[in-house]
């Protein structure tokens, strides 16, 4: 499994980035991860859910990058996880989503978001996990 690093993380993140401003309803605030993962900090309005957005962002994103770097560059796995957050959340979340690298090197997977008050972890459901 190719490792999301250089050129296929810059490529992969842009890609996330360039469909989440073309979703309407969603925001994206921020984006970190390691060599196996991404993180995403976004708003979504009610209309949008989340099964179809992650659904969206994934397909789009293998896509556009499998094609630019022609080969099966890209490939995510199955299912997702959420974790819901409020406005005064952000600062925060948004710390943690950045410094991916950090927190996953020192084991602290989830050190600073236990620390936030209001947030809830939530997980889809088999069908959603897709």
């Amino acid at each position: 499994m190719p490792l999301l690093t250089g050129e296929l993380e810059t490529l992969t993140h842009a890609e996330l980035k360039e469909k989440c401003r073309r979703i309407k309803g969603a925001y994206l605030h921020g984006i970190g991860g390691t060599d196996t993962l991404v993180h995403l900090a976004v708003s979504i309005k009610p209309f949008v859910t989340i099964s179809e957005l992650v659904q969206e962002l994934k397909s789009a994103s293998s896509f556009e990058v499998n094609k630019r770097i022609n080969r099966k560059a890209l490939e995510w796995q199955r299912g997702y996880g959420v974790v819901s957050f409020g406005k005064r959340n952000l600062d925060c979340v948004l710390d943690y989503v950045h410094r991916q690298r950090e927190h996953y090197g020192s084991g602290r997977l989830s050190a600073r978001l236990e620390v936030c008050d209001g947030i809830e972890e939530t997980r889809p459901s088999p069908a959603e996990a897709g």
